[in-house]
């Protein structure tokens, strides 16, 4: 009789905390999904960047709100710590102003991921945490996501 094989491992993985700025529809998806997939989620509800969310090594930090008044602030902050995966809720185009401000001071922005997450087609705020938290978790491991058949 052979034993029974499963897909998953019962190992848990350590991983840094969800970091995410301003409380929205999106932020609370991506706090139930995170938290669906084992990953400590802390919201920053003040939308100017309130007492901060203070990146430590591995962690991910994702603004949810590009036109938060400490936007700039925030992502300067993120770039800059030892932060896995850094990431804002806007269109390339919406970024622009942002990311050219960011630049101009001298910040690296490369490492920045905007717009977050996968393209899964998502429109809905659930949807779209679920592309975020996909790409945390691909990252988290070094992989780039996407299918996993041939």
């Amino acid at each position: 009789m052979s034993e029974r094989q499963q897909p998953w491992s019962d190992e848990a993985a350590a991983h840094g905390r969800v970091l995410v700025l301003s409380d929205n529809p999106i932020s609370r998806a991506i706090t139930s999904i995170a938290t669906a997939v084992g990953r400590e989620v802390h919201v920053e509800p003040a939308d100017d960047g309130g007492p901060g969310l203070h990146p430590q090594a591995g962690d991910a930090v994702v603004l949810c709100d590009h036109d938060a008044p400490d936007a700039p602030s925030v992502l300067r902050a993120a770039l800059a710590s030892p932060a896995a995966y850094v990431a804002m809720m806007a269109s390339r185009q919406r970024a622009v102003s942002l990311l050219d401000e960011l630049v101009e001071e001298g910040v690296d922005v490369a490492a920045l991921h905007v717009p977050a997450g996968h393209d899964l087609g998502g429109k809905g705020p659930g949807e779209i945490a679920l592309s975020v938290v996909a790409e945390i978790v691909a990252e988290s491991y070094g992989r780039p996501g996407g299918p996993m058949r041939d």
